[in-house]
């Protein structure tokens, strides 16, 4: 699924009365806001070995796998961001021992997009944003 699929990117109707803005909209102004925060943590993680595989959580409530990077309360924005890895999500089970290699093959160069779990009411999925261009 692409990034406009996610963020139910539709024409506006002129005189229809607006539905409300899908959470993807303010998650997507959040992550350009925070890519380079990101990049960092995600190439410092790479570079200590801790993992070849971020993966960032985006949520807005409160989640109890990986680290607290950003705080939304703190930086008044819409959605908190931790910091995990590939090896922590199978190890508590979000992502099933089988499924480990379909994922990383899938799973995009972690130098020129983030994998966040975006978890939502709804449920919760995988997405790949691209960082910010220098």
């Amino acid at each position: 699924m692409d990034r406009e699929e996610l963020l139910n990117a539709t024409p506006e109707d002129s005189g229809a009365p607006k539905k409300q803005e899908s959470p993807l909209v303010s998650l997507e102004k959040d992550l350009e806001f925070y890519s380079d925060t990101i990049k960092e943590v995600a190439i410092e993680i790479m570079v200590e070995g801790i993992s070849a595989h971020p993966i960032f959580i985006a949520h807005q409530h409160q989640v109890s796998i990986g680290e607290l990077i950003l705080n939304r309360e703190e930086l008044n924005t819409d959605w908190s961001i931790q910091a995990s890895t590939l090896e922590e999500f199978v190890e508590k089970g979000i992502i099933n021992k089988e499924k480990k290699e379909p994922f990383l093959k899938v799973y995009k160069k972690p130098e020129n997009f983030m994998c966040v779990f975006v978890i939502v009411p709804e449920g919760a999925n995988f997405i790949y944003y691209p960082y910010k261009k220098a």
